[in-house]
């Protein structure tokens, strides 16, 4: 009885306060669409936004960097002799051992977040990076090589969970989403960097060909470690902390440049706090969460999808196994396969960066399917053409097989790419937030091992027709797409935590309003 009770009375709160709700619901969005200045002419966004690059951008960038170097590495020669020249299983394994040291770190690293903040999560992923660098410049054996990946990437998962939280929680909202699909952008300036290097040094007598790309892999990390401390703490996580002064200060400074009775930002403020408020009151803050609620399972569901499509939709070949598929169509030159990798990932760049600026100004459901459906058809054409070729033995098919592979860039970068980033914080509310970007990083790294490690083993059995499992999970892609995914375009992260939750969105609302002057209070504090 004493829930039908507490039903009713949360129903007759709704109706109360339904006008206010409705009037505050989207407060924030509303004032942010009113503010017609770009961000370029403000002094301390423009300021906050450049200094992104090197401290949170940068992150991404690493993750570039090693898949192109492990695909570079493999037409080095003096590589494959020093390791003794791994195919098969053994290359597979050495390409796998970054996700598996990803996957290992992945359990610990919202305790890390939660507790001790995005700015420090940041850190330390990046300062185990370097350690996993300087070992692989280092290694004297295959073990050796395999152990330096498995550091890397037990550092890499705390840094980007770490960076791609702050991206979201420090950016204005009207530039969120545009940065979040900029954060992804910058896994090919990693790759380019990486290929550009590679192409440099591979014709050198020494082994040095392959320790140089190697040290080189400390670059984004040490920029990042470099330029962390210019930016502020997520004010998210500050008001988790209670400290409340330090958070309204961030807003005020970078969000209303500096204007204390800035109505955006005390909104903003208020909306912030009593949306954890309330979040705390209906969630635990352990991995139980993701599976307490229907809302919460919906959403670990989408993000664990979202980790195996980012990996299983064809990339994980092209950015860690280009060799192989260029020797499957006939190139064995060791500088055409340098000078191709190269194309791709400069291409890769190009399609990423410019995509990032348009795509999160649509609707997010309509470009995954956009982006799946193209890619299907890619693989598809792809899967013929390589066929034709192994029949024929025909340049053209080869032709088209590198033409393709190009074509494919820009229809993965148009999603998984450009919105993996953005979407994700607006499916998670704070409180589960880093749980939700632990499970798609352990489901993205666990496909990444999975990937690294058959590609080779199924690229040398099955020659072109291992190309068919992709184009089946593809198809499975675009499906669950279709049915599963919400739509989260033109909202905050805030209006967003209660997406499944629609009666405690009301009370979020509600609490909202009531609490509105909160800001306000905090401020004059501040001032005594």
């Amino acid at each position: 009885m004493s829930n039908v009770a507490e039903e009713k009375q949360q129903e007759a709160q709704q109706i109360e306060y339904s006008g206010d709700a409705v009037d505050y619901d989207n407060v924030v969005s509303n004032l942010a669409a009113q503010d017609r200045i770009p961000w370029y002419k403000k002094p301390n966004l423009r300021r906050l936004y450049i200094t992104f690059i090197g401290s949170v951008l940068c992150v991404e960038t690493t993750s570039g960097y090693d898949a192109s170097v492990t695909n570079g590495l493999q037409s080095v020669p003096l590589w494959n002799s020093y390791f003794h020249n791994p195919t098969g299983t053994i290359l597979g394994l050495i390409g796998s051992m970054y996700a598996l040291g990803a996957i290992v770190s992945v359990p610990f690293v919202p305790y890390i977040a939660d507790r001790f903040g995005r700015k420090l999560t940041t850190q330390l992923g990046c300062l185990i990076i370097c350690i996993g660098a300087a070992i692989q410049t280092a290694s004297q054996d295959r073990g050796m090589f395999m152990a330096s990946r498995a550091i890397i990437g037990v550092g890499i998962t705390p840094a980007i969970v770490g960076a791609s939280n702050l991206i979201s929680e420090l950016a204005h909202p009207k530039e969120r989403a545009r940065l979040g699909s900029l954060f992804n952008a910058f896994f090919f300036t990693g790759s380019s960097l990486a290929a550009i290097i590679t192409i440099a040094t591979f014709r050198m007598k020494s082994h040095w060909a392959w320790r140089i790309p190697s040290i080189f892999q400390i670059l984004p990390a040490l920029v990042t470690l470099g330029f962390i401390h210019l930016i502020p703490e997520s004010p998210r996580w500050l008001i988790s902390k209670q400290r409340d002064a330090e958070a309204l200060a961030v807003l005020v400074k970078y969000h209303a440049e500096g204007d204390e009775h800035s109505e955006f930002a005390h909104a903003e403020f208020a909306q912030i706090k009593q949306t954890l408020a309330l979040e705390k009151e209906i969630a635990k803050q352990s991995w139980s969460a993701l599976i307490a609620t229907k809302g919460n399972r919906r959403r670990a569901l989408i993000a664990a999808f979202l980790g195996l499509a980012t990996q299983w939709s064809g990339n994980g070949l092209i950015s860690y196994y280009l060799s192989p598929i260029l020797v499957n169509v006939g190139i064995t030159d060791s500088l055409t396969k340098q000078s191709i990798n190269l194309s791709i990932t400069l291409w890769g760049a190009i399609t990423a960066f410019t995509i990032a600026f348009f795509s999160s100004r649509y609707p997010r459901r309509k470009v995954y399917l956009t982006c799946t459906i193209s890619i299907l058809t890619v693989f598809v054409i792809w899967t013929a053409a390589s066929a034709r070729y192994a029949a024929t033995g025909s340049k053209s098919w080869s032709g088209l097989v590198i033409a393709l592979i190009f074509i494919y860039q820009p229809c993965y970068n148009m999603a998984f790419n450009a919105l993996s980033y953005a979407y994700l914080p607006e499916l998670f509310p704070y409180q589960i937030r880093t749980r939700g970007a632990s499970v798609f990083q352990w489901f993205s790294r666990a496909a990444l091992f999975l990937n690294t490690f058959v590609n080779p083993i199924g690229m040398k059995n099955a020659g072109w027709k291992y190309l068919c499992s992709y184009c089946v999970f593809i198809a499975f892609e675009i499906v669950f797409i279709f049915f599963l995914f919400p739509e989260t375009h033109g909202k905050t992260i805030e209006e967003l935590a209660f997406l499944y939750e629609d009666d405690t969105h009301h009370e979020q609302a509600r609490r909202v309003q009531n609490h509105k002057d909160d800001a306000g209070h905090v401020i004059d504090d501040a001032r005594v």
